[in-house]
């Protein structure tokens, strides 16, 4: 994982990100703390790029593609920054000599088996438990654990559309090109199970979905995040792009935009956290995220419990008049739980955002560098102090882009020494 923010106002953005990276391997992680994962986009233009999540994209390393991307774009430069991410996304849809046919099948591969033995293990585990509370099972009560499990993740991918980029046709294509591989894995991960010709026919269904769809709810530990922020040639101030991206299977890459900021006449700053981010909302808002929903979560039980409380103990009604009774006040209840959720959001905004918001927009360049950095170093120190895995840590890029002077780098590491390398800084700025 990592920590990585930006910072925007009219003077320009800063960019951050530590250098902790979680690399797996046959199920055991080791994390380093010298990833880079800050870069300009352009030697020409302000544009940055950051990435987050799996350092690795389709077996090549985001640094390589991001500065083979960078060579190629050379002097070329667009009027908006959407317009370079645009071209970025483009790229890497289309850049199949980078992917070649070998490693979209051994991608796919990957996540097909991946899936399916996610699948195999909650009927393996809903089987064992019924095991447990009866003491036996039959083979109907198997396939009727098997059939409502299948129909469940099928549904789950149903009922979202594919990304906007993918058409329909897409996924029949999918199905039929790799049925070799997705027959065999069926047949491999759930061996020997009672699965009928309908759930088989979902199950590879659900093969396509998983390279055309992002349902809500169902995510990928292995996906990447890429954030884009600068100036196009025509804006006057700064904005940013990020994207989650998955993957590229039958020469199709599976992303969505994730968020957007623009800093405009009406807009004067922005803090915009990525991946690890509870630290920032803590500081933002005043109060950590993860607290604040456990929080609202036993509320929001006990409003629901205390009408049926309350009813329980009224002895002049009769069964249907308690019944009503509840109901109208558990209504009642969750209206007033609401309004205490939306006072409480406007409360927050007005005691801790827009106090913070309204300096940021003031901030000069080498101030909004010094805040990010240390947000970035927040979350850091956080994991340092606690029992959780220090999956944020190492130095701290940070850069800084504006219109005027483009992308300044303000601390950065480097594998080498600069002093004894003069060749690489004369073809870098070459």
């Amino acid at each position: 994982m990592t920590a990585e923010i930006a910072i925007m106002n009219k003077e320009g953005i800063a960019i951050a990100a530590d250098s902790a990276v979680t690399m797996t391997v046959r199920d055991e992680q080791k994390i380093f703390t010298s990833a880079n994962k800050l870069f300009s986009l352009s030697n020409h233009s302000p544009v940055g790029i950051m990435v987050y999540g799996n350092a690795i994209f389709m077996g090549v390393p985001w640094e390589t593609i991001i500065k083979i991307y960078r060579s190629m774009l050379e002097k070329k430069k667009f009027d908006t920054l959407k317009e370079y991410a645009d071209n970025f996304i483009a790229f890497l849809d289309k850049g199949n000599k980078l992917f070649p046919d070998s490693v979209q099948e051994k991608y796919l591969k990957s996540s097909v088996y991946g899936y399916f033995a996610y699948v195999r293990k909650e009927i393996n585990d809903k089987v064992y438990l019924k095991i447990a509370e009866e003491k036996k099972i039959t083979d109907e009560t198997t396939e009727q654990i098997i059939s409502e499990i299948i129909k469940k993740h099928y549904e789950d991918w149903e009922k979202t559309d594919n990304i906007p980029s993918i058409p329909k046709s897409y996924n029949e294509e999918v199905v039929n090109k790799y049925s070799e591989i997705i027959d065999k894995a069926i047949k491999e991960v759930f061996e020997k199970l009672p699965i009928s010709k309908s759930h088989i026919n979902q199950l590879k269904k659900i093969v396509s979905y998983l390279f055309s769809k992002f349902p809500e709810g169902v995510q990928k530990g292995d996906i990447s995040g890429v954030v884009i922020a600068g100036f196009g040639e025509k804006e006057i101030f700064p904005s940013l792009v990020s994207f989650i991206i998955d993957g590229v299977v039958n020469n199709r890459l599976k992303y969505k935009t994730h968020i957007t900021q623009k800093i405009n006449f009406e807009i004067d700053a922005s803090v915009v956290p990525f991946a690890q981010s509870e630290m920032v909302h803590t500081f933002m808002e005043g109060i950590n995220p993860n607290f604040q929903n456990k929080m609202d979560g036993y509320l929001s039980e006990i409003f629901d419990k205390y009408p049926e409380i309350i009813v329980r103990s009224i002895t002049k009604y009769d069964d249907n008049e308690k019944n009503q009774l509840k109901e109208e006040m558990k209504q009642e209840s969750n209206k007033i739980f609401k309004s205490y959720q939306e006072h409480m959001q406007i409360v927050r905004r007005q005691d801790n955002v827009d106090p913070i918001i309204k300096v940021v927009s003031m901030l000069p360049k080498d101030e909004l560098a010094a805040m990010a950095e240390s947000l970035v170093n927040l979350t850091s120190f956080k994991r340092k102090v606690t029992m959780e895995m220090e999956t944020v840590g190492g130095p701290i890029d940070v850069a800084i882009i504006s219109k005027g002077d483009g992308f300044v780098w303000i601390k950065r590491k480097h594998y080498f020494s600069p002093e004894l390398n003069p060749q690489f800084l004369s073809k870098y700025y070459k």
